[in-house]
């Protein structure tokens, strides 16, 4: 298998488990998907109210996103269709939707993944989404 095929086979893995726990599958992301040095970023940068999506430089600190994510925002899907690889990098472009707990409103939005591997690990990680929908969700 190329390591263009093993990395899609990675992150493949990685969203079934997330789609189909709804969120519950955190640990399979630090256990076999990223690196202990990651360089995880997102659109938002940090901007209130998604002041969790922001970069974060190793899996330690890359925790609170999820638990934040997590605990302000219920999964529906999350859904990825396609996978583009290249090199270390892939793409994957799909939607997503959850629900946010304070509000009760749902962001559904198209979502696309950055991806860049090293030795069968994700060394970097940004991804690209409806940041207007998601605020208005979360307000």
């Amino acid at each position: 298998m190329s390591n263009e095929a093993a990395n899609v086979h990675i992150l493949k893995e990685a969203y079934r488990l997330w789609h189909e726990s709804r969120g519950g599958s955190v640990d399979h992301w630090f256990d076999a998907v990223v690196a202990p040095n990651v360089n995880f970023a997102s659109v938002p940068r940090g901007v209130a109210p998604l002041d969790f999506a922001k970069q974060y430089r190793d899996s330690k600190e890359l925790r609170e996103y999820f638990d934040r994510l997590l605990s302000e925002w219920t999964m529906q899907h999350y859904t990825i269709d396609e996978y583009i690889a290249q090199g270390d990098a892939v793409v994957a472009r799909g939607s997503t939707a959850w629900t946010n707990k304070k509000t009760g409103k749902t962001a559904e939005t198209p979502k696309i993944d950055y991806w860049r591997f090293k030795d069968g690990k994700a060394v970097e990680f940004y991804e690209y989404f409806d940041t207007a929908c998601v605020v208005a969700a979360a307000t």
